[in-house]
């Protein structure tokens, strides 16, 4: 009889499991299960083409002098993107001879680790490539506590804050400081909206503050290691165009090299705001939005706009049959368009999106990784074996295609 080894361990592993791994990552949510994908992205960077304007050689009654289009490359560079798991050498021993019950412990982190790294990549896609959780609140409460498991550190958050930005057990850090600190618990008032953050670690800074002052709006929350390595995000294209200075892509702010962006000003959404920026979309670069993404508290108010409301799937552009979206559809100006809830859109924000211009660029390799033979790799500092998943990509937003109401009432 022969004893359970890595190698079986991992072909079962790959076998049972390694397709449904990349499945959800395609449908999770609606945005990330309808852009486009590539898998071919190598080199060090990849250029892309991106025509400005027509062509300037027309006129009438006499032969007009040429002017041909104007030209702007793009670069893309990878950024790296991970997820890890680890599992103890003792838990795989004590499932010797019960393939069951070691499947369902492989099974559940398998599934976990895909989660988070899925639940990461929606954040990033939403974000500003900064790796920017969340800032502190100028006129917010004390930081209190020591950093100990007893008595945590607790640091109050911006109003605007995205809640999901931050979830019990991710791994943080303060500023540009390297110590890293976990998050143990995420308090949010309902009714107040006010969001408090215990977390267990060191950082000089929260000791500095005790007692002395508040996480302030200067002071930022980052992911482990994400600090200005995130892929480019909606966020990035909006607070481009809004300062209508930069470039993006390395590609200068222009008229045709920017997003439609229309600020409410604390009013209520609308239809009519609605066509208006869809219109606007259109004007802009002949093509409609065909998605629209919006917080759970403005599809509220619009699901209350709304007398009829009609259901409908969309299909998944790689995956069909495995995808079932359903959401409440927006009779525009141009036709039907899906009306979805992302939960890392901010409160205030209404997008009309173009699937077909948003593009993840990854490098081949993507998934688990499995470069020395096994998806498993025996720790060298703990009793462990430890798995990784994800790789390295960008994301591609070419910025004419979408738009974005913001500054709406909450």
């Amino acid at each position: 009889m022969s004893a359970f080894n890595l190698t079986a361990q991992t072909n079962l592993f790959k076998i049972n499991y390694y397709k449904k791994s990349e499945n959800v990552y395609n449908s999770t949510n609606i945005l990330l299960g309808t852009m486009k994908k590539r898998y071919d992205f190598k080199g060090k960077q990849r250029f892309v083409a991106i025509p400005l304007n027509f062509a300037g050689g027309i006129g009438s009654g006499t032969l007009p002098s040429a002017n041909p289009a104007d030209y702007e490359g793009a670069t893309i560079t990878a950024k790296r993107v991970y997820a890890v798991t680890a599992i103890d050498r003792e838990a795989i021993k004590a499932s010797q001879g019960n393939e069951g019950a070691f499947v369902e412990a492989t099974k559940e982190n398998v599934q976990k680790t895909v989660e988070a790294w899925n639940r990461n990549a929606s954040r990033i896609l939403w974000g500003d490539g900064s790796g920017a959780l969340a800032i502190g609140k100028d006129a917010g409460a004390n930081v209190t506590g020591d950093g100990s498991a007893a008595t945590p550190y607790v640091i109050q958050l911006a109003d605007a804050t995205i809640e999901a930005n931050i979830e019990e057990n991710d791994l943080v850090q303060i500023n540009s400081e390297s110590d890293k600190l976990e998050v143990v618990f995420v308090d949010v008032n309902a009714s107040t909206g006010v969001i408090k953050v215990s977390l267990v670690g060191t950082s000089a800074r929260l000791a500095a503050l005790t007692g002395a002052g508040p996480f302030a709006a200067a002071d930022t929350v980052y992911l482990q290691g994400s600090k200005n390595n995130d892929p480019t995000g909606l966020k990035k294209i909006k607070d481009f165009t809004i300062a209508a200075a930069g470039t993006l892509y390395g590609v200068p702010y222009s008229r045709r090299w920017s997003m439609t962006v229309e600020n409410a000003g604390g009013a209520g959404i609308s239809t009519d705001l609605m066509n208006k920026v869809m219109l606007k979309v259109d004007k802009k670069s002949g093509k409609s939005p065909n998605l629209i993404v919006t917080s759970y508290e403005q599809f509220r108010k619009m699901l209350a706009l709304m007398e009829d409301h009609k259901r409908y799937a969309v299909p998944s552009r790689y995956l069909k049959g495995q995808l079932s979206f359903e959401g409440v559809e927006f009779m525009s100006v141009n036709g039907p368009v899906g009306i979805f809830t992302d939960r890392f859109c901010a409160k205030d924000e209404v997008w009309f999106l173009n699937s077909d211009y948003i593009e993840a660029h990854h490098r081949p390799g993507f998934g688990w990784f499995d470069d020395d033979g096994t998806v498993f790799l025996r720790s060298a500092s703990a009793d462990e074996y430890e798995a990784r998943y994800g790789g390295y990509y960008e994301n591609f937003i070419t910025p004419t295609f979408h738009a974005c109401i913001y500054g709406l009432a909450v």
